[in-house]
């Protein structure tokens, strides 16, 4: 059974910035969301509505639990497991997912060692090569693409959220390839995929791109 006696959010917040500051490693930050504005200026929106802080809150820790439901065009099959409470406040789970190479179209397990912080309104998504599920039995990452950790957060006032986002790839050496998903992500000037399917599923309204 995992520990996480002495385990708090600052913990994998550290393990976070220890990982980026690490100059061998291959990092990447989008620029920050302004939901709103992207989605007035991107998209038709019926009924009229704006989204808040707190509707984009509601998503990330939505998706933070259930994969497949937020992300199905990276995932194919995820499940979580393992939730509890930390001395912080916080909470931690683990999860396990099949996913699409960041560089490549063959798929792999990914292993994450989530840390949620509603007071932060930010989330830690921990790579990890090894995990034991609830039944006691052993996971392994695939090795098909480094180990990566992501931070997903809400920044922003209540009717102005925006949404935050980076990763560090715990390559051995920076690898550049790796920055050509993301940019194509800012050059596309969309909404990040989940927030669209939080639109439609959650909030129920009609969402088409202009």
């Amino acid at each position: 059974m995992r520990d996480d006696t002495g385990i708090t959010f600052v913990t994998a917040e550290r393990e976070y910035d220890e990982a980026w500051a690490n100059p061998a490693h291959t990092r990447f930050e989008l620029p920050a969301v302004d939901v709103n504005k992207v989605l007035g200026e991107r998209y038709r929106l019926a009924p009229q509505k704006k989204l808040t802080r707190a509707m984009i809150w509601d998503m990330e820790t939505r998706k933070a639990w259930d994969p497949r439901t937020y992300i199905p065009y990276v995932v194919s099959e995820g499940r979580s497991w393992g939730r509890a409470a930390l001395h912080d406040g916080s909470y931690r789970f683990n999860r396990s997912s099949m996913q699409r190479g960041w560089i490549t179209p063959s798929e792999g397990r990914v292993l994450e060692d989530v840390f949620v912080s509603d007071a932060k309104q930010a989330i830690y998504f921990l790579g990890r090569s090894r995990m034991t599920e609830e039944s006691g039995g052993a996971l392994a990452a695939s090795a098909f693409q480094p180990l990566f950790h992501v931070r997903h957060a809400v920044g922003g006032s209540d009717h102005e959220p925006l949404n935050l986002w980076s990763i560090v790839l715990l390559t051995e050496t920076p690898d550049a390839r790796y920055h050509e998903p993301f940019e194509h992500m800012v050059r596309e000037g969309l909404l990040p995929g989940f927030i669209e399917i939080y639109i439609r599923r959650d909030l129920q309204l009609q969402l088409g791109r202009r």
